[in-house]
């Protein structure tokens, strides 16, 4: 094991640690996107509030993605209504506010087959064959 990866799985695993019961995924339908852009200066700020209407189930998921950036404007993929998407985050810690709220770290768009952060596709399809076999 070299010198980086020991330091990768070292940040890893304190991740894990640190967050390994919030972590959360959801898929599903966009009912609604609301996009707002800031530029003060040489600083950028987007923040993306999502609701998303899950395959499984009646009730509807909130997500907000928020993103701050020097000098640069920060990138988003396009999503639209009706598209359906993957979402990965945070849950938000019980008895604050936004404690129904996901906080999105990656989103994959299925519809146009673009993602936030770029990932490995192949392991999403065999979790989901997986969870699909599990179901029945």
């Amino acid at each position: 094991m070299s010198f980086k990866d020991k330091f990768d799985k070292y940040f890893r695993d304190s991740y894990f640690q640190k967050y390994g019961d919030r972590i959360a995924s959801a898929a599903g339908t966009v009912v609604s996107i609301k996009i707002k852009e800031k530029s003060y200066l040489f600083f950028h700020r987007l923040v993306v509030d999502m609701i998303i209407k899950p395959e499984a189930g009646k009730a509807v998921l909130k997500a907000k993605y928020v993103k701050n950036r020097w000098f640069k404007k920060v990138d988003f993929i396009p999503v639209k209504v009706g598209h359906k998407v993957m979402l990965m985050g945070l849950k938000g810690i019980k008895g604050k506010k936004d404690a129904d709220v996901l906080t999105l770290q990656n989103i994959l768009n299925l519809t146009t087959k673009k993602d936030l952060v770029p990932i490995d596709h192949s392991q999403i399809k065999k979790s989901r064959q997986q969870a699909g076999r599990m179901r029945y």
